[in-house]
């Protein structure tokens, strides 16, 4: 397929530039790997991943460009092109297989092996990329123009202004040390409590609270006011108007699934015995709603994708080279077969026929969706639950039930979940290399290299976090894996309370009527109120500087992109030093004076050395959080001469 005559992409298609080199690969792997785990426990945390593109984009020009005296852009495009894999890989692992870990601990069995959790990610990654490629020029060249691929489309700026990387990539790696000591001094020193709880005795049943920690102000300034404060409005709804009539209603009833009388329960035990179902009942009508809303568009882009599935030959052209049809077929059959053959990976023949259709469709879909609205608005969430439900029922028809056919069920919608996520990431990708002029079939093995190292590392970030805290714990409440995991143990034991989930189901079909975005209004009705309030406060410092009088809007925008940056790596710095805390966790150092093994994170626990302040522990943890923003607003606000 010839090249549009009106584009001409950055590097011409006859010059050959370092692009698969040594250092791409290496540094490409690394960031895979640090956004990989940053995100994972970011989206267990709260619910939600970032793009890594940008700050992968950045940090690798500053290295490469600054530190080693590289120039090419072309390589500083394949270290991103490697390094986002990571984090699609994490937000479609996250999503899923933390269920496999609680249904393990329900049922008395060993959590799922390195192996399993690996493999599963690995087979979903390779086919979201596979069944991507045929669609290069049917979705990135032929719809030039017409697909803005958003974040790909801003990675390609960014790598274009690469003679400022060396100040961008600073800025990154300053918001991930501040971040990095700032949470070890909060949780692992714990030298202030990283949570502070008010609860509203006049108002019983009531609570409001603040986590003070520098990814989720991060988070609430890279997603901006209006997703902050949907998720702040849903927090709203659910702790401060139906906790509070559920204690007023409930009075001394001792009510399923509560464990003990509500007239005895903290806003924190009515929160975790009803809400989150009330809330798991709005995200998944959100789910479902946003991929409903897509149906015609999901139907019409099907129908496109097929009949230009591979497009014409190619020109011979480097701009124009993807991996061969054959290579890509082959390789399809053979990880649909190894998903089936393959003894740790739960899933039947009829499982993997499941994924071959679900995959194949979804990944086609996401392929263009993230084209038209962004890969932060793609629903993946809406595409994995309605293959679990109708995986789950399928399954059950067939005699796969109980155990085995739950946790066959979740590892359907694992690989799917990871197809879809990847499918979009790799499209932003190839958008991004279409601009700069890089070889396709070079980035697609860059994305085949990002997802088997994010793979093989997310199953010891998964293993490591469950071992420190758990899912479905205050530390790792895994919203998305918990909805997922009542999806299936609503079709396959009839387990759930559905009057609370049908309950908030209406609640976010009253939302749609509003016309509000109902997924961010929905984790927010799920989420502690605790986690919205600082991602409310990150949209706020977003607001006033997309509000305060600059000298031009160019200087507008720089603010405004000095704080994506800087914020990009304080939710690394906090993810890359919970994984550590983590470690530290389950590492034992000795004995205490009843016997009981010490950890290396009890042991550098200084807790003691606060806990006598009482209340004022509560203010030393507002001022941190507020020193935590002042550096946000300095690091944003470096080049002062650019206000009015």
């Amino acid at each position: 397929m010839e090249e549009k005559p009106d584009f001409k992409p950055f590097v011409p298609a006859d010059r050959v530039a370092p692009e698969f080199t040594v250092v791409s690969l290496l540094l490409g792997c690394l960031l895979a790997v640090l956004f990989g785990g940053a995100n994972a426990y970011l989206g267990l945390r709260v619910g939600m991943t970032v793009s890594a593109s940008i700050p992968a984009a950045v940090i690798s020009m500053g290295i490469i460009r600054v530190l080693l005296r590289r120039d090419s852009i072309l390589e500083n495009n394949m270290v991103q092109t490697i390094g986002s894999a990571g984090e699609s890989v994490a937000a479609g692992a996250i999503f899923t297989l933390p269920a496999m870990f609680m249904w393990m601990k329900e049922w008395g069995g060993s959590a799922p092996s390195l192996v399993e959790i690996s493999m599963i990610a690995l087979c979903g990654g390779v086919l979201g990329v596979l069944f991507m490629v045929p669609l290069r020029k049917a979705l990135i060249v032929r719809e030039h123009g017409v697909l803005p691929y958003p974040e790909g489309t801003a990675c390609a700026e960014v790598l274009l202004a690469g003679e400022q990387g060396g100040s961008k990539a600073g800025t990154v790696f300053a918001g991930l040390g501040l971040a990095a000591l700032y949470k070890f001094i909060a949780d692992g020193l714990k030298l202030f409590p990283s949570e502070v709880h008010y609860e509203i005795g006049s108002y019983r049943g009531a609570g409001v609270g603040v986590d003070v920690l520098p990814a989720l102000l991060g988070v609430g300034y890279i997603c901006g006011p209006r997703i902050a404060s949907y998720m702040m409005a849903g927090g709203v709804v659910s702790w401060l108007v139906l906790m509070p009539l559920i204690a007023l209603f409930g009075g001394d009833v001792l009510l399923f699934p509560g464990l003990k009388p509500i007239s005895e329960m903290a806003s924190t035990d009515i929160w975790n015995s009803y809400i989150k179902y009330i809330g798991a009942g709005a995200v998944a009508a959100g789910g479902i709603l946003s991929l409903v809303k897509s149906l015609p568009l999901i139907v019409r882009t099907f129908g496109q994708a097929v009949k230009g599935y591979g497009g014409e030959k190619g020109s011979g052209l480097r701009t124009d080279r993807d991996l061969p049809m054959g290579v890509i077929g082959a390789l399809v059959l053979i990880t649909i077969v190894f998903i089936w053959l393959f003894p740790p990976i739960p899933v039947t023949l009829l499982g993997a026929v499941c994924i071959a259709v679900f995959g194949f469709f979804f990944a086609t879909v996401s392929s263009r969706l993230v084209g038209l609205v962004g890969s932060s608005n793609n629903p993946v969430s809406g595409m994995a639950i309605a293959t679990l439900l109708f995986c789950t029922i399928l399954l059950k028809s067939t005699g796969s039930a109980g155990q085995g056919g739950m946790m066959g069920a979740i590892a359907i919608g694992s690989v799917i979940c990871i197809i879809a996520a990847i499918a979009g990431d790799t499209s932003q990708d190839l958008k991004t290399g279409y601009i700069l002029g890089a070889t396709p079939r070079k980035q697609q093995l860059g994305e085949l290299v990002g997802v088997a190292a994010a793979a093989l590392a997310i199953g010891g970030v998964l293993y490591l976090l469950d071992m420190a805290w758990g899912y479905g714990s205050t530390e790792l409440p895994a919203p998305q894996a918990m909805l997922m995991k009542m999806v299936v143990e609503g079709v396959m034991e009839g387990n759930l309370p559905w009057t609370l989930v049908f309950a908030g189901a209406g609640i976010g079909v009253a939302a749609e009527i509003l016309r509000i975005p109902v997924l961010p209004f929905a984790v927010g009705i799920y989420l502690p109120i605790h986690l919205s309030v600082p991602i409310m406060t990150g949209g706020l410092v977003r607001l006033w500087f997309e509000k305060r009088r600059c000298r031009s809007e160019e200087a507008r925008r720089d603010t405004v992109e000095r704080g994506v940056l800087y914020t990009s790596g304080m939710i690394a710095g906090e993810g890359l030093i919970g994984i550590l805390l983590a470690v530290f966790a389950i590492i034992p150092v000795g004995k205490d004076a009843a016997g009981e093994a010490v950890s290396l994170g009890s042991a550098i626990d200084l807790s003691r050395l606060t806990s006598g302040l009482g209340g004022w522990a509560a203010l030393l943890s507002l001022a941190a959080f507020g020193l935590l923003i002042l550096s946000l607003l300095g690091a944003a606000l470096r080049n002062r001469h650019d206000a009015a």
